[in-house]
């Protein structure tokens, strides 16, 4: 993954209505949930939403399909798995102690 990427999906998720849509996404899965199911479960206002939307869609974190009048919205685990994996690397390669990460995605490293 190029840096610019990481930098652009992490700006994404940087602010807390976008975080809270991409985490309640990942809690459902890949079917998704329709726009106004979201912005009735968090609380948000449908044009705020739109905006959200659009931009974690932009960053390539969401995939979106149309059923109907409705949209769908999930989350792109693929990007997120490479995000993560982007972010996780390296972890430990500094370390004199053998590896200590539990999973590639997940360091267990204590300060």
């Amino acid at each position: 993954m190029k840096i610019d990427i990481a930098v652009a999906r992490l700006a994404a998720l940087a602010q807390t209505s976008r975080l809270s849509v991409f985490r309640l996404l990942v809690q459902k899965g890949p079917d998704g949930m329709a726009a106004g199911e979201i912005a009735e479960r968090l609380g948000i206002a449908t044009t705020t939403l739109s905006f959200h939307l659009k931009e974690l869609s932009q960053a390539g974190l969401l995939k979106s399909r149309q059923q109907g009048r409705f949209i769908y919205y999930a989350p792109d685990f693929k990007a997120m798995n490479g995000l993560i994996g982007y972010l996780t690397e390296n972890c430990c390669v500094g370390s004199a102690e053998p590896k200590v990460c539990a999973t590639p995605a997940l360091c267990d490293v204590k300060a």
